[in-house]
């Protein structure tokens, strides 16, 4: 159900919020280690934000010029994915000989630039750059980066940091938002933002597919990585879009149906801003002024570039629906699940608290609905056997599994032996699930769960509980959703985590946070992911997400979400 809570404002800007990381002697930094609590958590046993316990639901609701500066210290870790992450120091292994390396441009997580340029690189060592203070390099690279970029060495050493390796640069970029690097494509992880150089992306889904077609490479001394390829592979990378709750009745259905703006509406939307504010909403909510600032078509375009594109389908779409205009009971028209479709979205969960508000027919009926469009789906079936049942999908030689749960109430909504409904999400349930993924041919698993606390940024206890004994069960990542709020995002063991997105096409236009969600663009080179953007949004019409600037209007958002995460975030 949707509570309307009372009148907060998100705290505006991104806040620091970050966590030490062990340092294992011989090795890179590893993964958060939070210890767990209790053997086996299922429903049962957790316990709300107010401490009491209920049983079905988990809600509520280089050699040459000037002496070089000291190596950063190691003594704050960050570690990147462990999927992705080398297993030993470089410096420790054997060395090859030189190898033309693609190098790129990094900065902080948090960063919110999304290019930078060789005059940026010269106007930072010159100390005459607005945005870094120093240029950070791998000390035995430096040079060779140096000369490639068209750079020397500056008159003040200060303004040239020099790391041990990648790791320790990586370290260094997570408390110096500052300063910008550069480093092996094969270095790049998803603790760093990677930049574009000019117009040229090697990651995303703009990104260049060849090695040959990248800009930026130097002539660098050869290492020997176990388990790693030698050298970073453009053709080997692909891309997940993931977006937040999809809702097509209410609101939503009176713009794309009554008012005739089409199935493709909600995904026509391109970049905005905010003009100011205005009092009160009819829930007593401060909220934004808009305007539409050109780029139409640029969700879609993100969309349908990925190479997987998911979200939560938030209603089903039973074959004779009924338009509410009001309340927080659904349907869904089938027929713009075409606009879905259209965009490029290629699965959506429907295990959530509203499959079942056409009763059972209605989600046997939104699953034919669904398969007669190609659009994959997992969390509901006939029976609880096929609602656990994991959608797999197959890209650049990857099967990636997504497993859909819901964990809230009304219990009536959830799948039995021989009952039709959604998957109930506990931890013996999930690592079962995860284990016949695997077995089923997936390299990649997903947890897609409807939980947590809606119009709430930090995940409780209990939530972060599971969260994290999902992980340990085998999930390489989980994309939460249900909050209406976009929430926490936290790296357990090396693997993100996001609590919920908020909403994504929805008529929640009463408050700024259910007007903004987030979106994520993720970039992985075969299994590994080797990158993460996060990219606001704001909801405009009752139905279109419009791009928001990261660094301008999307700062309240964005701050959101960082601000609930702190203590889960190494960046």
């Amino acid at each position: 159900m949707e509570r309307v809570p009372r009148n907060r404002s998100p705290r505006q800007g991104i806040p620091r919020g970050r966590l030490p990381w062990l340092v294992l002697a011989g090795l890179l930094a590893v993964g958060i280690a939070v210890p767990m609590t209790g053997s086996e958590l299922g429903l049962g046993g957790f316990a709300g934000p107010g401490g009491s316990a209920s049983p079905s639901v988990l809600a509520e609701t280089s050699p040459s010029g000037p002496a070089s500066p000291p190596v950063v210290p190691t003594s704050t870790a960050v570690a990147p994915s462990a999927s992705s992450q080398p297993s030993a120091s470089p410096s420790a292994l054997p060395s090859a000989g030189p190898v033309q390396a693609l190098i790129v441009p990094v900065t902080q997580f948090r960063g919110t630039v999304t290019s930078t340029s060789r005059a940026e690189v010269q106007a930072v060592l010159a100390g005459t750059s607005k945005r870094y203070t120093a240029l950070t390099l791998v000390d035995d690279e430096a040079d060779a980066i140096l000369a490639a970029i068209g750079a020397a060495r500056p008159n003040d050493p200060s303004r040239l940091v020099l790391a041990r390796d990648a790791t320790t640069l990586t370290r260094d970029l997570a408390r110096n938002r500052t300063r910008l690097a550069f480093l092996r494509a094969e270095d790049v992880t998803s603790a760093v933002r990677a930049l574009s150089w000019g117009r040229a992306a090697l990651f995303g889904v703009d990104r260049v597919k060849r090695a040959s077609d990248w800009p930026l490479e130097a002539t660098l001394p050869g290492r020997v990585v176990p388990n790693r390829p030698k050298l970073f592979d453009p053709g080997s990378t692909w891309t997940l879009f993931a977006g937040g709750d999809i809702l097509l009745d209410r609101g939503v259905y009176q713009t794309v149906a009554v008012r005739g703006r089409g199935a493709d509406f909600p995904f026509d939307g391109g970049t905005a801003e905010i003009t100011g504010h205005t009092c009160c909403s009819s829930f007593g909510w401060e909220v934004p002024q808009t305007r539409r600032t050109g780029g139409a078509g640029a969700m879609r375009n993100l969309i349908r570039r990925a190479d997987i594109a998911v979200a939560n389908f938030e209603n089903p779409a039973p074959d004779q629906p009924r338009y509410h205009t009001s309340g927080t009971r659904f349907t869904a028209d089938p027929k713009l699940i075409d606009g879905l479709v259209k965009a490029g979205i290629d699965y959506v969960s429907i295990a959530n608290n509203h499959i079942g508000d056409a009763g059972d027919a209605g989600i046997l009926q939104t699953i034919a609905n669904l398969r007669k469009r190609g659009l994959k789906y997992s969390g509901a079936g006939k029976d609880l056997a096929a609602a656990r049942k994991p959608a797999l999908l197959k890209t650049h030689g990857v099967t990636v599994a997504i497993l859909g749960y819901n964990t809230i109430a009304p219990s009536s909504y959830f799948a039995g032996t021989r009952e039709t409904g959604s998957s109930q999400l506990s931890l013996k349930r999930a690592r079962a699930d995860i284990k016949a993924a695997r077995k089923a041919g997936a390299n990649i698993v997903i947890v897609f769960p409807h939980w947590g606390t809606e119009y709430k940024a930090k995940p409780f206890t209990a939530q972060q509980q599971l969260a994290r004994a999902i992980i340990d069960a085998g999930a390489d990542m989980i994309i939460g959703n249900h909050a209406h709020w976009a929430a926490a995002m936290e790296i357990y063991h090396g693997k993100p985590i996001w609590y919920a997105l908020g909403n994504f096409v929805f008529d929640q236009t009463w408050s700024e946070p259910t007007m903004e969600g987030i979106t994520l663009e993720l970039t992985f080179e075969g299994t590994a992911l080797r990158q993460v953007r996060i990219r606001p949004h704001i909801i405009l019409d009752k139905a279109q997400p419009n791009l928001l600037d990261p660094g301008g209007d999307g700062k309240v958002v964005m701050g959101q979400v960082f601000d609930a995460s702190k203590g889960l975030l190494p960046y």
